[in-house]
């Protein structure tokens, strides 16, 4: 990588929002892979105070060849006296032939403190959805962090997410605003405990995002959506980022819990950080080869979080989970729409499951959200319906942990889920001991889904198909023992586009089942003497 670094003053045009003070002379600068000196603007006239230096712009380019590393990080130093950063940053798009990537690269900022992985010095990203940002005491572009902007060397991070055979030259200005610092900005985090009612099935979407990271929703706009679409909870995961933390405090309220979280956006996948602490970050500046995952996984569950891998067969590039599942608390399974990576998200969770119980290891539950970034993507489309104990951050990843839980196209779904034998009775992501040959009654009563298809499955695959009437509301009952089933799941499938219910054992070029409309998580049947 070659940098070139200029400095120049800034144009009027790009002078800053707060009014500028008093503040000490510009000195040298080191910046880059260059130096750049600035003399001082101030002079001393009688006993006037001395004039605010004149804000001043660090230009910082170069080239990136294929092959460059993940993410690049470019030092400038920041005098005494400066108000507010200023960023913007382009990059050349030359043509590619079909097939070939283009050139695609994000950007973030890093303080003084430093470049560490998940060390202290983060100040915001904001991917490639931004063009430019600023970052001051008082306030910041959604993305970054408000916070002080002390002397030192701070780092732009570039992350060229595809380089061009023909390589990404960068240009990077960074204009310096000199003044008084501003007032301090004052985070105001979402209470971790709404009005609930006890012991109780809860609706959330734990993925969702906002202006914050690429999202074109503002945060208010995300909030009337959730209640709007019924939902008791929801989760902020904006991609790489905890900016959005600090503004959910006004819109929360006794009848929505907003909990903090990010989408950790790796080059190997990407995962959910659900239950955050506030305003706490999660690095993503690593691949599955760099064995880090599991210190970060550590950081969210020391603080009571879960590790959710994401949408693990995106086919968009680095959303293909390659990290494995020993670090994950659950698997997000349906992520938005139906589509076919949804039906291998679920097929290959589903094959874990046999796994896991002949191992005698804790299994992994499933969970749903629509990842809804601006309209015409649904809030709450899909959504994950647990049963927590009251509508509380402890009691929601609870029941998300434990399996207790079933998803949901929409609130107009509503389902029941049980197995009963020998006197007793599980429901969803519980464990039921019978003896090995008594007979288990597994029931499910839904509705809301018209000339839909129930399907139950076991270890063995589907066992059991049934279709509902044109209201969409019935009971399915079908009988089983525990040595001939490990597990039961139930799903619902709305017909396929040719009106036809298919079949869940059948072959063919198409996909043999309409999109889903309802999942539940296993109940375990355990054979015992």
């Amino acid at each position: 990588m070659a940098d070139d670094v200029h400095e120049e003053q800034a144009r009027p045009g790009r002078r800053g929002l707060l009014a500028a003070g008093a503040a000490g002379a510009l000195g040298a600068m080191v910046v880059g892979a260059g130096t750049a000196r600035a003399e001082g603007t101030a002079r001393a006239e009688g006993a006037a105070a001395p004039a605010t230096p004149q804000d001043r712009t660090i230009t910082l380019t170069g080239k990136l060849a294929t092959g460059a590393p993940d993410f690049v990080h470019l030092p400038f130093d920041v005098p005494s006296g400066v108000r507010e950063l200023a960023v913007s940053y382009r990059y050349d798009r030359p043509t590619v032939p079909p097939g070939t990537p283009g050139n695609s690269c994000d950007i973030g900022l890093f303080d003084e403190r430093g470049t560490e992985l998940g060390g202290r010095g983060f100040r915001g990203w904001s991917g490639g959805f931004r063009t430019e940002f600023t970052v001051s005491r008082e306030q910041a572009t959604p993305g970054y962090l408000p916070g002080p902007v002390r002397p030192g060397r701070w780092n732009i991070v570039l992350g060229p997410y595809q380089v061009a055979p023909q390589g990404l030259e960068y240009r990077v200005d960074v204009t310096l605003r000199f003044g008084a610092p501003g007032g301090e900005f004052t985070p105001a985090y979402p209470p971790e405990r709404a009005r609930g009612r006890g012991r109780a099935w809860y609706r959330g979407d734990c993925h969702l995002h906002t202006v914050h990271s690429d999202g074109r929703r503002e945060p208010a706009e995300v909030a009337a959506g959730a209640r709007a679409a019924g939902l008791d909870f929801i989760v902020s995961t904006d991609h790489n980022t905890s900016s959005a933390h600090g503004v959910w405090g006004p819109l929360a309220g006794p009848d929505l819990l907003i909990l903090p979280g990010e989408e950790v956006t790796t080059r190997n996948g990407h995962w959910l950080a659900l239950g955050l602490r506030p305003g706490e970050f999660v690095d993503w500046r690593y691949r599955s080869r760099d064995e880090a995952l599991p210190r970060f996984a550590r950081q969210v569950k020391r603080q009571g979080g879960l590790v959710v891998p994401a949408h693990p067969f995106c086919p968009y590039v680095a959303c293909q989970w390659k990290f494995g599942y020993e670090d994950a608390d659950a698997v997000e399974v349906w992520n938005g729409p139906w589509t076919y990576d949804d039906e291998s998200a679920v097929d290959g969770w589903d094959a874990q499951l046999a796994v896991a119980l002949r191992d005698g290891r804790s299994w992994l539950p499933a969970i749903g959200n629509s990842d809804a970034h601006s309209a015409p993507q649904v809030i709450g489309s899909p959504h994950t319906v647990v049963l927590a104990e009251d509508l509380s951050r402890d009691d929601v990843l609870d029941g998300l942990r434990a399996g207790r839980s079933w998803l949901a196209e929409s609130a107009a779904v509503r389902l029941e889920f049980t197995a009963t034998g020998h006197g007793r009775q599980a429901g969803i992501g519980e464990e039921l001991a019978v003896p090995a040959d008594a007979p288990v009654d597994v029931r499910l009563d839904v509705s809301g889904v018209p000339n839909g298809t129930v399907r139950f499955l076991t270890d063995e695959g589907q066992l059991h198909q049934e279709l509902l009437p044109a209201d969409g509301a019935g009971t399915v009952v079908w009988r089983t023992t525990a040595s001939l089933a490990a597990f039961v799941r139930a799903e619902v499938r709305h017909p396929r586009a040719d009106g036809t219910p298919g079949r869940g054992n059948a072959m063919g070029p198409d996909l043999p089942w309409g999109p889903m409309a309802a999942l539940t998580n296993p109940i375990v049947l355990r054979a015992r003497a």
